[in-house]
């Protein structure tokens, strides 16, 4: 089983990062965060996407306007419904946040401002259900918000639509609680 590169060499600061979430009031974050602790902590592979006992750490990004007034939101190929984008770590991933900056781009085409750092602002530990080859399992998500640099995006395979939300809009595409909770930690007011 693979390592998943870089990542695997910096467990300890991505620990650290994790530690450092404030999840104030927010009890499936703490939850989800404490879960993800321990699969660092126990688990040789946690960024491996074939790991499926206990899981493995995915990252998602929370990607504002220029204004920083709406989300990014994209209509999910396989999982039919309105998600973040966001995916599995790869080997050659430069850092944990890089992750969801990469799948981002890869699934909406949208271009980050790099200028302005990644900051952490939710972890959510949900079920991925069954597919093909993989059991159901766990996936530890990282959730880190970031500026667009345009309003430009486009449609590929795996985000069959990509919209703009405003947060107030969030319901209307049924984001779960914990995303919404993400977004709300992300916007500048």
């Amino acid at each position: 089983m693979p390592s998943t590169g870089y990542l695997s060499s910096i467990k300890p600061a991505i620990a650290e990062l994790i530690l450092g979430f404030d999840c104030t009031a927010d009890e499936l974050a703490a939850k989800s965060r404490e879960l993800t602790l321990m699969l660092l902590q126990h688990s040789e592979f946690p960024f491996s996407r074939r790991q499926f006992n206990p899981g493995h750490i995915t990252c998602t990004a929370v990607v504002l306007d220029p204004a920083r007034e709406r989300v990014l939101l994209m209509f999910h190929h396989r999982l039919l419904r309105w998600l973040l984008p966001g995916g599995h770590c790869e080997a050659d991933d430069p850092s944990i946040s890089g992750v969801a900056a990469r799948e981002a781009i890869e699934e909406t085409g949208v271009q980050l401002h790099t200028m302005r750092p990644a900051t952490l602002v939710g972890i959510d530990v949900h079920g991925i259900p069954p597919k093909k080859k993989e059991p159901y399992h766990l996936h530890h998500d990282l959730i880190f918000a970031f500026t667009a640099m345009s309003d430009a995006v486009i449609v590929t395979p795996e985000a069959r639509e990509v919209v703009w939300s405003r947060f107030d809009d969030l319901q209307k595409y049924e984001v779960a609680p914990s995303i919404v909770r993400s977004v709300r930690r992300a916007m500048p007011w």
